[in-house]
């Protein structure tokens, strides 16, 4: 039995000849602005494009500003690890060459431009006044540690706290490294604290290296004092 053919249209007819031809010529039509305009008109008067080619050029241009954008926030975010990396190396060395348990206590409490960091302290846990011969050692309120920490944490980043644990030279610190210092047992809770205005500025990477510089400072105070491993 014979299939009767589908009855269309003169305008389908064409249509259907029309999709037909784009099909076989699809790449050849990509590069015919002037036709794709005429083809999607609501498309490019919606994008306020004349043809095809200009739209196109435009959406690489901005493409190419996007990855020349993140190519130099990646260079500098590299660059700035870079200048972290080197800094701890040399301040880890100026702990080493202190002569004075005060002089490595300065090389930690100054280490903040180094870091990144507008303000650098040691904060003790304990009541009365800070020794006056350790300038940037703050005492703390007992318990202040594990608020921050909790028990077992070596370091944490925050947002805020700034006063609490710098004073009132940090409230404006929108960036905190808090970092635990296990000196000895039975020494006072001790934090290194470093921190800045700029909110987000120790996050990533950046909070290895500075921990590394925290365990540093930690061995380096535990000699001094002629304390046994905790």
């Amino acid at each position: 039995m014979s299939e009767r053919a589908e009855v269309r249209t003169p305008a389908e007819a064409a249509a259907e000849a029309v999709k037909a031809y784009i099909r076989l010529n699809s790449e050849k039509l990509s590069h015919d602005g002037e036709l794709l305009a005429l083809l999607l008109p609501q498309r490019f008067r919606r994008r306020d494009v004349g043809d095809l080619q200009r739209y196109v050029i435009e959406k690489l241009r901005e493409e190419n500003a996007a990855l020349r954008a993140e190519r130099e926030g990646l260079k500098g975010a590299r660059d700035q690890a870079i200048r972290l990396g080197e800094g701890v190396r040399t301040l880890v060395l100026d702990l080493l060459d202190a002569r004075t348990f005060e002089e490595a206590i300065s090389v930690a409490v100054g280490a903040a431009p180094a870091f990144g960091a507008d303000r650098a302290a040691l904060c003790v846990e304990g009541e009365g006044a800070a020794p006056k011969n350790c300038d940037g050692v703050r005492l703390i309120a007992p318990g202040t540690a594990i608020a921050v920490l909790g028990r077992e944490a070596s370091g944490a980043v925050l947002a805020s706290g700034g006063g609490m644990l710098l004073g009132s030279a940090g409230r404006d610190c929108r960036s905190l490294a808090v970092f635990r210092l296990r000196v000895g047992r039975g020494t006072p809770p001790l934090l290194y604290v470093l921190g800045a205005r700029e909110p987000g500025r120790f996050e990533g990477e950046e909070q290895s290296d500075l921990g590394f510089f925290a365990r540093a400072l930690e061995r380096s105070i535990r000699a001094w004092l002629d304390l046994p491993r905790p």
